[in-house]
Order: C-alpha cells, then sequence, then structure tokens
C-alpha cells in the first residue's frame, strides 16, 4: 500500500539540491556580464591589479585574451575565470575573454596564424 507519507531516506538529491552548495562561492553574474565588454587593455590592467597569476599566463591573439593551464584547474579558479569574463572554449582547450567583440560564427582556422599573438607578461610584467 502507497502513503504519501512516507519518507526517502536514500540520501539522494535532486538535480537542484546537489548544485547548490553552501560552501561554494558562486559566480557573480553582474561582474561577469561587466566584465565581458572590457576592451584588452583593460581586461589585462584588471588581470594584473586583481590576479597577477591570471595575468602571467594571458596570451593576447588579436583582441582577444586567452588563458590556459597545463592541468585541470580548481573550482575556484573556473569561478574567477568566468566572473572576469573568459569562457572555456573546448576545441583548443583554453579560456577566451571576447574583449567586447561579438563575433557570429566561430573561427575555422588558428586565429594566431592570422592575427599574431603575444604574452601580455612579456610586455609589461606584472
Amino acid at each position: 500500500m502507497k502513503t504519501n507519507a512516507q519518507k526517502n531516506n536514500s540520501g539522494l538529491k535532486n538535480r537542484s539540491e546537489q548544485l547548490s552548495t553552501g560552501n561554494k562561492s558562486q559566480i557573480n553574474f553582474a561582474r561577469r556580464s561587466a566584465n565581458r565588454s572590457l576592451d584588452t587593455e583593460k581586461l589585462l590592467a584588471l588581470l594584473r591589479s586583481e590576479v597577477p597569476s591570471f595575468y602571467s599566463l594571458a596570451e593576447v591573439v588579436g583582441k582577444w585574451v586567452w588563458i590556459q593551464f597545463p592541468e585541470k584547474q580548481s573550482s575556484e579558479v573556473t569561478r574567477a575565470l568566468s566572473e572576469f569574463g573568459f569562457h572555456w572554449n573546448r576545441a583548443r582547450q583554453a579560456w577566451q575573454h571576447p574583449c567586447a567583440l561579438n563575433p557570429d560564427v566561430a573561427a575555422t582556422f588558428d586565429p594566431r596564424q592570422k592575427y599574431g599573438s603575444y604574452f601580455a607578461a612579456d610586455i609589461k610584467p606584472a
């Protein structure tokens, strides 16, 4: 016989309970949105002042800024990059910031070859 009064003590959580963790900090989407509109120089200045470790990895490709890590980064680093306005590009295995550009389509070529690239820390050390 089914009753509505039975409690489920299986320990399993629904999707929203799994995603909402009280001890992990959440992404500030207002800050992310504001940072997505920064141009290249303003973004580099922000990285240089707030997170020099990101700045030292920042590669300017055309007007975009890319950051690549040798290994998978922690959730705190992922959250910080997201708040700075970066998104993950799975194909290039890089965090990318469009620096106020809104491309219509993804590039089918290597942007480094077409636009050139340099590391920001090589030009202006952190």
